[in-house]
């Protein structure tokens, strides 16, 4: 991608559209393997952060697939398959790995200002799922990854472990809980911030803020002319750029499909909105210091599993549940109802269409979901507090996400519910779709891009070398090695201040 003619005529190397975790992280590393690079990054919005990297926008915080039930499914056998759940909590802990570098490079005054340690809890009843937790547990149990979690279905230890949740039950309730202090949240709004803030400090990279991009153009050089458009003094400008990041969340797939790369070609996209159910009263607050997760409906996305989720947002500890999905044709949440529509294209419309007709279920859950009153909602929440009360609590609107559709061959298309980064076979654009783990393996996925993208840089001595101070477990895998993931936990839970190793 760098390797074009350096006295050729451009205004910048990188272009990052989006203000998000994505396009920081990226500028971060960029900056910090190639100091020279010039990155100019362009944000619809007034702020940065505004979708869904904003803490209130995000349907969960610190995903590492320590309670997500939904990453860990059972197989037909009645096995489970803890495939996912080892990836995502290895890319979680790239993450971590990266922050804490960051935070000796004084990137962040204070670690607390966006990471704090929450104990992570999954929490079932009824027979079955009882059964599938324990199952779950068992397996997870087999790598040291999830080393610290604990099993139980003793009513007093659960009464321990989450008291809210625990008030008003009957004894007899069949119920069970996995916990694990490994847990942390995550503001990924104010992390986005606090890297912005020092690459604008530290590197002089301004953030274009009311820019909209609204067209990107290849030239036969391969040299990309972006379009954009200030929307504050309404005037219009054309960058030159040797390489472009699509990280506009759910903006990124329009903005793919005008660029023309033949990578883009069959990509459609599900907007599901969400609310949350944000409480009210300081005293439940304080009773509750966990993310507790249940298990999805059927046919209920990802970013739907319920959960009784312990927040620190500006500083100041937060209850929230939900979220409840609903649909709107926007992808964004400041975002216009004509999105969808606008992005179906003769090259989507087939792929879209057979993975609508194969997610029946998906459509009917968001029906039901989005036919539910406020007192139906409460009625969900009495599942997690049994004596929740309507006034303790008020709703609040979660952020927009857009699930990947794709073609497939056999069934025409399909709803992908991850993240999906489509590069030009040029490797001078990339696009970041989809949603969920998202932010919180922000760090691999960048990493996966550049490998994509920077191909020749990415194994030059310079690079590796300067990649494994940033991230001392590059190019091993954690899941293997036992005593390298004790020294590196033990390394970032120090850096950044979370609960010592040898107490979880």
């Amino acid at each position: 991608m760098l390797s074009h003619d350096n006295n050729a005529s451009v205004d910048c190397d990188v272009v990052l559209i989006g203000a998000g975790v994505m396009s920081a992280t990226l500028a971060v590393f960029l900056k910090e393997l190639q100091p020279d690079l010039k990155i100019e990054i362009f944000e619809r919005l007034d702020r940065v952060a505004g979708e869904s990297s904003d803490a209130w926008n995000n349907a969960g915080t610190g995903h590492s697939a320590l309670c997500e039930l939904n990453y860990t499914p059972q197989r037909e056998d009645g096995s489970v398959d803890i495939s996912k759940a080892l990836k995502i909590i290895e890319s979680f802990e790239v993450s971590k790995q990266f922050w804490a570098y960051l935070m000796g490079d004084g990137y962040f005054s204070s670690p607390k200002s966006f990471i704090n340690s929450i104990p992570h809890m999954s929490f079932v009843w009824g027979d079955e799922d009882v059964a599938f937790l324990q199952k779950r547990y068992e397996a997870l149990q087999k790598n040291h990854l999830f080393q610290g979690m604990e099993f139980s279905d003793e009513f007093e230890t659960l009464k321990t472990w989450m008291p809210l949740v625990m008030q008003h039950r009957k004894e007899n309730q069949k119920l069970a809980a996995t916990r694990i202090e490994l847990g942390t949240d995550v503001n990924f709004g104010e992390l986005t911030r606090c890297l912005f803030n020092h690459l604008k400090e530290g590197h002089e990279i301004d953030v274009f803020l009311n820019h909209e991009v609204t067209s990107l153009e290849q030239d036969d050089e391969k040299y990309w002319l972006v379009k954009v458009e200030d929307e504050a003094n309404n005037e219009k400008k054309e960058i030159r750029a040797k390489f472009v990041f699509i990280g506009a969340g759910g903006g990124s797939l329009r903005l793919l499909e005008k660029s023309d790369v033949k990578e883009g070609d069959g990509f459609g996209g599900f907007p599901v909105s969400g609310q949350w159910l944000v409480c009210k009263n300081e005293e439940l607050i304080a009773q509750h210091h966990a993310k507790v997760y249940g298990k999805a409906k059927v046919g209920a996305p990802p970013m739907s599993v319920p959960h009784l989720d312990t927040r620190v947002i500006e500083g100041k500890k937060e209850l929230l549940f939900g979220p409840f999905a609903g649909f709107s044709t926007k992808f964004l949440k400041e975002g216009s109802y004509l999105d969808l529509p606008f992005s179906i294209t003769t090259d989507n419309i087939l792929p879209m269409l057979s993975a609508g007709i194969h997610n029946l279920p998906l459509t009917k859950y968001l029906i039901e979901q989005v036919m539910l009153s406020f007192d139906d909602k409460i009625d969900e929440l009495r599942e997690f507090i049994p004596n929740a009360k309507a006034s303790d609590w008020e709703l609040a609107i979660a952020g927009q996400r857009v699930q990947v559709i794709k073609k497939d061959e056999e069934e025409g298309g399909t709803l992908e519910f991850g993240t999906e980064v489509v590069a030009s076979a040029d490797g001078t654009l990339a696009a970041l779709l989809g949603a969920s783990p998202g932010a919180s393996t922000s760090v691999s996925i960048m990493l996966e891009l550049m490998q994509k993208c920077f191909k020749d840089q990415m194994n030059s001595e310079a690079w590796a070398g300067k990649l494994k101070e940033m991230i001392p477990s590059y190019g091993k895998h954690l899941a293997d090695d036992p005593e390298l993931t004790r020294r590196i936990r033990t390394w970032t839970h120090n850096t950044l201040q979370l609960n010592p190793i040898d107490t979880v």
